[in-house]
Order: C-alpha cells, then structure tokens, then sequence
C-alpha cells in the first residue's frame, strides 16, 4: 500500500484567552500547545475582513499546510433589545461585552461561522472560533484548560477530553460518502471499487480526523484495507474535496457536506451508512461564561440555527 502523506496537521490556535481553568482530568500523554496571544480589535477587524465562509473548502496541496483558521466575530456598539424573539426562537438576552470561546472541527468551519455570526447579530457576545482537527482541539483543552465548547465531529471525538465535559447535546447527523471525480471515471460504485486496478485513494489522517478513522474501519470491516492504494492523507476533511477535484486522487472518504466543490460527485451506494454519526455540542467545564453559553445552547435549538446546517447539506438529529 503506497502511502504519500501531504497537508497533515494544522496549527492549532486559540481565538481569544479566557480566564479560568478547567477541573483537571486525565492529562497524560497530552503534548503541549502554545497559546496564541489575543488579538487587538483591530487585528480582529481586519481577520473578519480577510476570512469568506467558505473556509471549509480550504485548498488542499501536497507542498503546504494551511493555518488553522480563528475567526472572531465582532461585538456589535449597539445594544440589542429583544433579541430572538422571534416564533421560532426564545428570548436571548442581550451580551454585548460577552464572549465566548468555542472549538469546532475544521471541515464544520462554514455552517458553524455563520451560526456565530448570526448569534453574534442576536446578542451582541463576540464568539472566538478556533478550527482544527478533532487531535489538535483535544491537546488544545487539556493542555490550556480553556474554552466554553467543543463542537466535535463525533461523539468518539470528545472522549479524550471527556472529563473537560460539563454537559452535551447531539446536533445533526454527520454522513460519511464515498467520493470520486465528475463523471466517475474509473466507474466505482461502491467500496469494492477501490481495489480496482490503478484506483488511488485519498483520505483523512487515522490518528487525528474523524473522518479518517471512519475509513479505515469501513475499509477494514469490508476487509479491503490492505489492497488499497492509498494516495495521501490530509488534516482535514475540506482538503480531500480540493485534492479529488484537482485530480490527485480518484476517490476519497469524506463528509457529504464537503463534497459540494466543483469537480466531486457522491457515489450512490449504502457502504457507508453504518458509519454514521452525529455531532454533539459538548459545554466544558472550563466555560469562562456561563451566561453567556446558556444562551449559545438555547440559540443552537433554534429554527435559523437548524437552517442554516440544513442549508450546508446536513440531516437534523429530531
């Protein structure tokens, strides 16, 4: 099995530092994690400005790894009044001066920056995104002890942390698919095809994505693991759609929601659906703002919130 590795890890970086610390759990094994240093207003100014929702499609190459993406959203001069009142919606108070700091994994970068944005319009609280990989967010709160919540790609995701975990709630359903490129050249119809000759496949990391260990294990369980050709590996969901759509691959294992770049098509096959998860919001105990992430949760249940994921091609957990 030809094995190539490119665009692995990406930096983890905190958006903002939260005062506090976490009660501690099981830090063994735990590698250290710098701290970014928090930004001035205007450096968030300017990275809002610089930053497009379509983060998640961010650009996969075999030379260079991408930062890992912190978005902050600003906090609004105006004071909001009546927030969320929505029929939808409950009443959310008014936060502006709050913030939060939330981890969310990369390949959820978009829908999740437009529900903090969104919530940020609300209430007026600043919410800090830092996204990476589930392994990166992992080291990331055991080593600093800090952070309101881990949007994770799994429930598996939060159980090395899980002593960080105050509470958790499932949101919606995480679909893996079978890619290949437009057109499906190399005709595969489901997993058996990826031992076709000359079928190269891309997937994610198995040590640090979701998505890569749900491939393996599919692999594994169809007992073809060992007779594929794995092309390379990557970071983050979002890379394998840029890397099967610039050709580098004909096949790949990744989240339905990233399969909409240009160039990808999603094999109509039931391989998968066993490996179906679901994403949980799990609040960690190391919440700086308790207030304040009272209110995200209640936001998360919302109408515009369950929209906006279903808008993204994601199925709602009812």
């Amino acid at each position: 099995m030809k094995k190539r590795t490119f665009a692995i890890f990406l930096a983890a970086s905190l958006g903002a530092s939260i005062l506090g610390g976490c009660s501690k759990g099981n830090e063994a094994g735990s590698p250290a994690v710098s701290s970014a240093p928090s930004a001035t207003a205007q450096d968030q100014t300017d990275a809002k400005q610089e930053q497009t929702a379509a983060s998640a499609k961010s650009s996969a190459s075999g030379t260079s790894a991408p930062d890992t993406s912190v978005s902050d959203t600003s906090v609004s001069d105006t004071s909001v009044s009546g927030a969320g009142t929505s029929a939808d919606s409950p009443k959310l108070p008014d936060l502006t001066g709050h913030t939060l700091m939330i981890y969310c994994g990369a390949g959820m970068a978009a829908p999740f920056q437009e529900i903090a944005d969104a919530f940020k319009d609300a209430t007026g609280c600043q919410v800090n995104a830092t996204y990476a990989n589930a392994g990166q967010i992992q080291s990331q709160i055991t080593t600093t002890e800090e952070g309101d919540m881990f949007v994770a790609g799994s429930g598996d995701e939060l159980k090395p942390v899980e002593s960080y975990v105050e509470d958790k709630k499932d949101l919606v359903k995480h679909i893996p698919v079978l890619a290949v490129q437009e057109g499906n050249p190399k005709n595969i119809t489901g997993l058996s095809g990826l031992t076709g000759d000359g079928v190269s496949l891309i997937m994610g990391d198995v040590d640090s994505t979701p998505i890569g260990k749900i491939a393996k294990k599919a692999m594994t369980d169809a007992g073809i693991f060992d007779q594929v050709k794995i092309e390379a590996t990557t970071a983050t969901a979002p890379q394998m759609s840029a890397a099967l759509a610039a050709g580098e691959a004909d096949a790949a294992i990744v989240w339905k929601e990233n399969c909409d770049a240009e160039g990808v098509e999603i094999v109509d096959t039931k391989d998968l659906d066993p490996y179906i998860k679901t994403i949980p919001a799990a609040s960690l105990s190391c919440a700086s703002d308790k207030d304040a992430l009272a209110a995200f949760n209640q936001y998360l249940d919302t109408d515009t919130v369950k929209e906006i994921w279903v808008k993204y091609g994601y199925e709602i957990v009812e």
